[in-house]
């Protein structure tokens, strides 16, 4: 994209009238050659070329300086660009008030993590969760839980896990482990949901004689993938890591289950949906666990979709709806519903 004239000036500059400016991504035309920065004069300029306004340059800004300046003196990029970058980057600017008012506005800053907005990020999570199953069979449902049961099973390293609801990108770039930041861990919700004559026994990694022995009314599963951001979460194998399996099946072996799946994409699970009574797709809720209780309890009723295609294994990806080769595990717009439910 950093090279593709047709794209950043022909059609969204000049066809659909983009007023603002095009930024390149962190070393985005270094990276334009194979090694990066091979031929740096030949990016500089096919980059500048193609309608990017604002280079983003890490470390050495300097030879960049450089040679966009000798391009410009050679005349390989015409002034004409380099006003079109200026003229753009001064509009938005000026539009935005930064020269008048160039230090942040902090009036707003009393409401951030405000009750208001945790509550709307508290729906967002209920309505995006994805049931995937529910029962071993469709006239036995296991969701909506029972409020009211003598004792139940939180397991998973997730459940208890702020950090592991939240991914990459949050506290710091590749995310945390822990509970780092405020908000209700999954385990949290669970409790507070539950009626309170129900034992909550946690867990993160229980035996499965410790599984059967204790005469649960059912186990809650929360596990996944580990934080991650760009390039640190590429995989060949898209699996959930240990020891997730593991939890999995040494309690679905011996209680009944519900698996509450926390990942930032669809990963392999094919081989433990026959092992699970019910199994939810929670993708990376954030800080707002109690969304997940909403759903799980009854007070509201299951609603999302798959907005991606869930595959079966790594070697159909890869996969979209009107391929010829199309045989998900589950269907792009899949999703179970189910109807709230008061009762206990």
């Amino acid at each position: 994209m950093h090279s593709n004239r047709g794209l950043i000036t022909d059609f969204l500059k000049n066809t659909l009238r983009f007023r603002g400016f095009v930024i390149s991504d962190w070393e985005g035309i270094d990276r334009m050659t194979t090694p990066p920065k091979a031929n740096y004069t030949w990016s500089i300029l096919t980059g500048v070329s193609a309608g990017i306004d604002m280079i983003m340059i890490p470390y050495n800004y300097t030879d960049f300086i450089d040679g966009l300046t000798f391009l410009v003196k050679k005349d390989f990029i015409p002034m004409t660009r380099i006003n079109d970058a200026v003229k753009r980057i001064l509009r938005v600017k000026f539009v935005m008030g930064l020269f008048e008012h160039p230090l942040a506005d902090l009036s707003m800053k009393k409401y951030l993590g405000s009750q208001e907005h945790r509550e709307l990020a508290r729906e967002a999570v209920r309505k995006s969760l994805v049931l995937l199953k529910n029962g071993k069979y469709a006239n036995q449902p296991l969701l909506p839980l029972p409020k009211k049961a003598p004792k139940i099973l939180v397991a998973g390293i997730h459940a208890n896990n702020i950090g592991y609801q939240c991914g990459g990108w949050t506290i710091e770039w590749q995310g945390l482990s822990g509970n780092s930041t405020a908000g209700t861990t999954i385990l949290s919700a669970i409790k507070s949901t539950v009626d309170p004559g129900t034992e909550v026994i946690y867990q993160e990694n229980p035996s499965s004689g410790f599984v059967k022995s204790n005469k649960f009314s059912y186990a809650i599963v929360v596990v996944g993938e580990h934080p991650y951001a760009e390039t640190f979460g590429d995989s060949l194998n898209l699996t959930i890591p240990e020891p997730g399996p593991s939890i999995i099946s040494s309690v679905c072996g011996g209680v009944k289950c519900v698996v509450v799946l926390i990942s930032g994409r669809p990963v392999v699970i094919q081989p433990y949906v026959p092992k699970v009574d019910a199994l939810v797709a929670a993708w990376l809720p954030g800080t707002e666990g109690q969304g997940v209780a909403d759903v799980l309890f009854g007070d509201y009723g299951f609603v999302g979709k798959l907005p991606h295609t869930w595959f079966k294994t790594v070697d159909q990806l890869p996969m979209n709806v009107g391929n010829s080769h199309y045989d998900p595990l589950y269907p792009f717009g899949f999703g179970l519903t189910t109807v709230p439910s008061k009762a206990t």
